[in-house]
C-alpha cells in the first residue's frame, strides 16, 4: 500500500513538471493567425452589439406604441453616445532662450 501511494506520488511530481513547461515563442505564422483571430472576434462583437442595439429599439418601439394606445405618453430619455476617446495632450513648448 504505502508502495502504491509513493508512486502515485511520483507520477503526480512528473506530471506537475511537464505542465510547468515552458512554450516555445510564436511563429511570425501563429502570430497572424492570433491576430486574424482577435480581429474576427473584434467584427463579431461590433455586429453582436449593433444586433443588440436594434433589438433594443425595436423592443422600445413595441411598448411607446402600446401605452400610446392606451393613451400614455412615453417619452424615452435620451441617451448621449459616448465621447470620443481624448487626443494625447500636446506637449508644452519649451521656453525660447535669449
Amino acid at each position: 500500500m504505502k508502495q502504491n501511494r509513493i508512486a502515485l506520488l511520483l507520477a503526480l511530481t512528473l506530471a506537475a513538471t511537464t505542465a510547468w513547461a515552458k512554450l516555445p515563442a510564436p511563429t511570425e505564422e501563429e502570430q497572424a493567425k492570433a491576430a486574424e483571430a482577435k480581429a474576427k472576434a473584434a467584427d463579431a462583437a461590433k455586429v453582436a452589439g449593433e444586433q443588440l442595439a436594434a433589438a433594443q429599439d425595436r423592443v422600445a418601439g413595441k411598448y411607446i406604441a402600446a401605452q400610446k394606445a392606451k393613451g400614455v405618453t412615453v417619452k424615452p430619455t435620451p441617451i448621449a453616445p459616448p465621447a470620443p476617446p481624448a487626443a494625447a495632450p500636446v506637449a508644452p513648448a519649451a521656453p525660447e532662450k535669449k
